[in-house]
């Protein structure tokens, strides 16, 4: 049997891919990897809001998959929406890697720095830690933003911890950063495996089922709150407690909340920020 695994083209997508298909392969079974170009990776440098919603890395792999040209989206969890797609479903979580965001450049956030990231959870997040930090934006696939931080001469980016993991790059980072002084991004760390409703089946086999029961739980509490990546929004499951942010994009404001229930911990942080 032929799986075609369909992901974005980039060195960090195309190592995602391959574990999944280390998770995937059997005897019977063999791998194709189909390299999709999504809108995200054409523009890579207008600001998220200017090229669309959550989801700009997903869509055009998402078309390909209900066209019947791959059988198996590979995706970053945290780029999907925050609901499924109709005629698809999420047949399985890989197990789950560093949810946490790092700081490659710098060991410690210090006043007047100039820090990376287009971000507006990270933005929100870094200016209510340190209100005298510059942020700026900046754009790319991993590499590409390593880079464009020493050209402009930043004194830090921020990235997730896990893609530098997956690459093999841990030795970039200088901080790894507490959940309790940045809440990450619902699903991060985690690998989606996403196949056509009904076909679960084919990846059954590589779900992670507490993985599964904690990312559900954050995508759930964001898809309440009914803000994507591109709202300061922040949840994390940390096995036994879900916790919870909504933030002004400036950081003059946050408002934390934990509990078990993802709906009324959204709840609750919707009737706050209204």
């Amino acid at each position: 049997m032929l799986v075609r695994i369909g992901s974005r083209g980039s060195r960090l997508a195309l190592t995602q891919a391959e574990q999944a298909a280390a998770a995937l392969r059997r005897p019977g079974v063999e791998i194709a990897f189909v390299p999709i170009t999504t809108a995200g990776d054409r523009d890579r440098k207008s600001p998220f809001g200017q090229i669309g919603e959550r989801g700009v890395f997903v869509k055009e792999i998402e078309e390909a998959l209900l066209a019947g040209r791959v059988d198996v989206a590979v995706h970053s969890a945290k780029d999907m929406t925050s609901t499924d797609t109709e005629g698809l479903a999420v047949g399985a979580y890989l197990e789950r890697d560093d949810v946490r965001d790092a700081l490659v450049g710098a060991d410690v956030i210090q006043p007047g720095m100039r820090i990376g990231t287009a971000s507006v959870r990270r933005r929100a997040q870094l200016l209510a830690t340190e209100p005298t930090v510059s942020v700026e934006p900046i754009r790319g696939n991993v590499e590409t933003r390593i880079r464009k931080g020493r050209e402009r001469g930043l004194d830090a980016i921020v990235l997730a911890a896990c893609g530098l993991d997956r690459l093999g790059l841990e030795a970039q980072i200088g901080l790894r950063l507490d959940p309790g002084v940045m809440l990450p991004e619902a699903a991060q760390g985690a690998l989606a495996l996403q196949v056509r409703a009904g076909e679960e089946e084919l990846v059954a086999r590589a779900d992670h089922a507490e993985t599964r029961r904690r990312v559900e739980a954050e995508r759930q509490c964001v898809a309440i709150i009914g803000a994507g990546c591109l709202a300061p929004v922040a949840t994390y499951h940390d096995g036994s407690t879900l916790q919870a942010l909504v933030a002004a994009e400036d950081g003059t404001w946050i408002e934390r909340r934990s509990g078990d229930d993802p709906v009324a911990l959204a709840e609750q942080l919707v009737a706050f920020a209204q």
